[in-house]
């Protein structure tokens, strides 16, 4: 369970030579970049949020699958409903590309329609050694083209052996289960290491069937008599299965360490509940190749990276086709990025450290629809986004300064260009997407953006008990591929564009800019001198974003006697079901409140300690041009946990509290969530060189939807407009008891 505790309440925001330095020689093996660093250290931390260390992430991986759910107990977190390996992190109400998601320092980027291949479905929880999240106010050092957040992830750092006779032979073995959706999967790594060379390898698996809703689930529209092929409270396109390989090889020489990573995914098929589509193929390769050095002025960090995905999308067993002999939609995606980056750590004086970089990035989008059956969608070849190009340029300079133990500063700025572009397009016939083709081809879609960010921090510490914060940022985002260039407004086209999860149609907008926030965060730490007793943290902040990237109804044009037009009159005032949307700029204010809460309530040699931790959460968001309340806004929620450990023993009991949600995205026809409680159990225990870990989740079976979940489309012909009803949200897992076991030689 990812607990607060006090120390892991603070993030590091900066950090001196000696955060790349490689440990000393000791009677063992020598592990570089090891998660737990001693606080003499770092530089004076910064509160603003949380971070993961590597055995709270190992408590949580019998009962995950995706990476993304190891996020979900941290502060201002929240998540978005999606496959079952591929939900997406939400920071202080902003989501998706709006945050920037870094897998051992690489941007990725989903490549996808639907996004449905986010950038921590590229990696196994098995694999993730540590988690950093920067919340809002994040420094500019940690990346550009996001103005919600930064999320750092690591895979397993490295080791080698302490003399030149040596060498490490190492592996661990890893299995679990989990009742619901009968849900299996396993893992290995290996070390093979001498003083200088470092190979490792890391595999996995995961498979789940369709998982079973709590209580009595009744999706509208459809009696539970009618759902033919599944069975009581099954959720429809829930199942998964998904395979992850990542090899390493490192050298180390001095001040020096070399890497070169592999990684390979293939999922064979992931199901959408929130989607018309299913994923039936997501086949990705990586390869990254990292330098970090050390020297008498500071440090150097550069990694070169190259991402290749192939992504497709069909109808899983549990939707359905309804037109004429067409043998389903077959969707593709190829996607290629390559990027640069460089960052060096200059040590001015004792009290000042400048960083000074540049991230470089191109990438390339081919989503194109063959021909299916004779009907409509044929005789040509769908192009959605032909040739698609984003481009990013950026350079950053950052300066932290440690006026006295009191006081310290950071300042930055960073500034890129992002180039983007698409080729002709084409729809299936004249009369399926002909008109808007034209007008798309006709147009100028060759963009070019000049955005800036700034980050302003300072912190006081006036006594050993309280560290106060505040921070200002100015972020700025462009906008993606396909809220650029998605063209066609045909309805079953547009029903394919969908970021949201809400069942709703979508097409893009050439003269869109970009968003720029402007976030305001304030936090005060207070605790005890030790921190080891207690700790309070309050972060309020706000947001203001220009230009922020909305939808509104699309309407009437000069397409709308186009076969299967979507932008009718009747879109405009629709109230009850799914409708049809265009990217629109306007202007948005985010706020809300961040509580962490610690108490140690007893330590004991015989007893073991018992402690307890609260995280509670509120944000609201509003349009402030149309009134309306932006959409997928979590609402006051809460995770409250009780914590005993005793020698070899972990036991935690968690209950989630959310709200009802009630402030509604009028304009997407949002559905409303109750309010629920949950009660998780969790036990571990670890002997010698062996971990168990035993845990219940929805203890008492309890019927919910998460608010974030999205519009249950996991079922039945979810290719029409009008072929499942609106009005249901996708439920979340009833009950489900879990085991895993981890063997380590």
């Amino acid at each position: 369970m990812p607990t607060l505790k006090p120390l892991s309440l603070s993030l590091i925001i900066a950090s001196l030579t000696s955060s790349y330095a490689y440990a000393e020689h000791s009677n063992d093996s020598i592990i570089l970049e090891k998660v737990t660093i001693s606080e003499q250290q770092l530089r004076p931390l910064f509160n603003q949020t949380a971070s993961l260390s590597e055995n709270e992430i190992n408590a949580l991986q019998s009962s995950v699958s995706d990476s993304a759910q190891l996020l979900k107990g941290l502060p201002g977190v929240s998540l978005y409903g999606a496959g079952g390996v591929s939900s997406l992190p939400a920071i202080h109400g902003l989501a998706d590309d709006r945050l920037r998601i870094k897998v051992d320092g690489m941007d990725l980027i989903s490549a996808c329609a639907n996004h449905m291949n986010p950038p921590l479905s590229y990696i196994n929880p098995t694999n993730v050694s540590s988690i950093k999240l920067y919340a809002g106010v994040s420094p500019v050092s940690m990346g550009g083209d996001s103005i919600g957040g930064t999320v750092l992830v690591e895979s397993s750092q490295p080791e080698f052996a302490q003399s030149a006779g040596e060498v490490i032979k190492k592996g661990e073995l890893g299995a679990y289960y989990r009742s619901n959706g009968d849900v299996r999967g396993g893992n290995i790594a290996a070390t093979l290491a001498t003083q200088d060379l470092s190979l490792s390898y890391n595999g996995s698996t995961a498979k789940g069937n369709n998982y079973d809703a709590g209580g009595n689930f009744k999706p509208a529209g459809l009696a539970a008599v009618d759902r033919g092929w599944l069975d009581g409270d099954e959720v429809g396109s829930t199942s998964y299965e998904a395979t992850n390989h990542a090899l390493g090889i490192a050298i180390h020489s001095d001040n020096h360490l070399l890497q070169l990573k592999l990684g390979y995914q293939n999922i064979p098929y992931q199901g959408w509940p929130n989607q018309r589509m299913d994923m039936v193929e997501n086949k990705s390769s990586q390869i990254n190749f990292m330098h970090k050095g050390r020297f008498d002025w500071g440090t150097i960090e550069s990694s070169i990276y190259s991402e290749n995905t192939n992504h497709k999308m069909q109808f899983g067993e549990d939707k359905q086709y309804l037109y004429g002999n067409a043998p389903g939609m077959p969707m593709e995606t190829e996607g290629d990025n390559k990027g640069v980056s460089v960052k060096t750590e200059i040590i001015l004086s004792q009290r000042d450290l400048m960083r000074i970089g540049t991230d470089i990035q191109h990438y390339k989008l081919d989503d194109y629809w063959e021909a299916s059956g004779t009907g409509g969608m044929s005789p040509n070849t769908f192009w959605n986004i032909n040739n698609g190009e984003r481009d990013r340029y950026g350079v950053f300079a950052e300066w932290e300064a440690d006026w006295s133990s009191q006081w310290m500063t950071l300042a930055g700025i960073r500034y890129e260009n992002v180039r983007m572009d698409s080729g002709d397009v084409q729809g299936y016939s004249t009369m399926f997407g002909g008109a808007d083709s034209v007008n798309f081809n006709n147009a100028s879609r060759a963009k070019s953006d000049d955005n800036f960010d700034i980050t302003l921090l300072t912190q006081f510490r006036p006594t050993d008990t309280q560290t106060y914060e505040l921070g200002y940022a100015q972020k700025t985002r462009s906008p993606n591929l396909y809220e650029r260039y998605s063209w066609s407004t045909h309805g079953m086209a547009m029903r394919m564009v969908n970021l949201a999860g809400d069942g709703n149609g979508y097409v893009g907008n050439l003269e869109l800019d970009p968003e720029i926030a402007h976030t305001l965060s304030l936090t005060a730490d207070w605790h005890d001198a030790e921190q080891q007793d207690w700790n309070v943290t309050l972060t309020p902040y706000i947001s203001y974003v220009d230009d922020y990237i909305d939808a509104s109804r699309c309407s009437v044009n000069g397409t709308a006697m186009m076969m299967g037009a979507a932008c009718t009159a009747a879109n405009q005032t629709r109230e009850d079901g799914f409708v049809y949307l265009k990217y629109q700029n306007q202007s948005a204010r985010l706020y809300g409140l961040d509580i962490t809460l610690y108490k140690s309530i007893f330590k004991s040699s015989d007893k073991g300690s018992l402690s307890a931790t609260a995280n509670i959460n509120y944000v609201h968001g509003e349009n402030r041009d149309t009134g309306d309340k932006l959409y997928n806004i979590m609402p006051l929620n809460g995770l409250f946990t009780l914590e005993h450990s005793m020698n070899s023993w972990h036991n935690s009991i968690e209950w989630k509290l959310v709200s009802s949600k009630d402030d509604l995205n009028a304009e997407r026809n949002e559905i409303a969530t109750s309010g629920y409680g949950l009660i998780n159990l969790r036990t571990s225990y670890e002997f010698k060189q062996a971990r168990f870990d035993f845990g219940v989740e929805n203890l008492f079976d309890r019927l919910y939807s998460d608010p974030l979940s999205g519009a249950y489309i996991g079922q039945g012909k979810t290719m029409s407009g009008t072929g499942v009803a609106w009005g249901t949200t996708v439920p979340g897992m009833g009950r489900s008891v879990y085991a895993g076991m981890t063997l380590k030689f």
